[in-house]
């Protein structure tokens, strides 16, 4: 609004030549303060601090604007907070408002979490598509048919993960590369990463980088992920020759887009 009213005093030709400079002063001055009203002398609204209280717990809400996010989006962290999502210009009142909606399944969301942090006698966990049980054995663990030695009682999960990370960087990058070259591709390098967020990546220069997760997966959905990747070296973007490609790839990939959309983030 400042602006269009600005400009139209200077667009007319009847200003004296001292009045249009002044205006233009003036115009320089609102832009300023119009930029900066989100971020005044006040503390900003995203940094006020908020909870969420669940059946009893307490949950401080962080807030993170994004200047892509078309929508509000509500993580539970395993630190136990809550990490909200604000598009750009969206109102932060309303993402707490949908926050506190969503109560319920924070309380369900937080539930997981806590038991899938605790690797205990008893517990199942994913390996190679299946859920095996954990029994101790002395100062080893039996993770289904493995037996991992060293593991301390209290810290079952450390040791389980880095004998399958090991597994990982061991596997992974040559099954990659034999798919590679079964459909005449050939990335510039494949690595074995620890990502939260991602099951794989493939850079602008042909870099392939694995989750070292995929283990844990069924063999044809970490064939589907590496495949995925792979389809970066010829469509490095996500358009409709993309699917395209992934589909010649690995005409199943649905299958596994459903397993991982499914049992995904009990891996994370």
């Amino acid at each position: 609004m400042f602006r269009r009213q600005i400009l139209k005093g200077c667009s007319d030709k009847s200003q004296t030549a001292a009045k249009s400079q002044n205006l233009q002063i003036q115009f320089a001055t609102l832009v300023d303060v119009q930029l900066r009203l989100p971020w005044s002398s006040k503390a900003p609204a995203s940094n006020r601090v908020r909870v969420l209280d669940v059946n009893g717990r307490t949950f401080p809400i962080q807030i993170a604007r994004h200047q892509w996010a078309r929508r509000y989006v509500l993580r539970v962290t395993a630190e136990g907070a809550l990490r909200l999502t604000v598009p750009r210009g969206a109102s932060i009142t309303a993402g707490v408002a949908f926050a506190e909606k969503e109560s319920a399944w924070v309380a369900a969301e937080w539930a997981r979490l806590q038991a899938r942090a605790a690797w205990h006698e008893g517990a199942t966990v994913w390996y190679r598509g299946a859920r095996v049980t954990l029994t101790g054995e002395g100062a080893d663990v039996r993770c289904g048919d493995q037996r991992i030695t060293g593991a301390a009682r209290r810290d079952w999960r450390t040791a389980i993960q880095r004998h399958w990370r090991a597994e990982a960087i061991g596997e992974l990058p040559a099954r990659c590369l034999v798919l590679a070259r079964h459909h005449g591709l050939e990335p510039m390098s494949v690595r074995v990463r620890d990502q939260r967020s991602r099951w794989g990546a493939c850079s602008g220069r042909g870099a392939i980088t694995l989750n070292w997760r995929l283990v844990q997966m069924p063999p044809h959905v970490a064939d589907y992920v590496m495949l995925h990747e792979l389809a970066h070296l010829r469509q490095p973007n996500h358009s409709r020759r993309f699917w395209r490609e992934v589909e010649s790839l690995c005409p199943d990939w649905r299958a596994a887009e459903r397993w991982l959309k499914a049992f995904g983030r009990d891996l994370l």
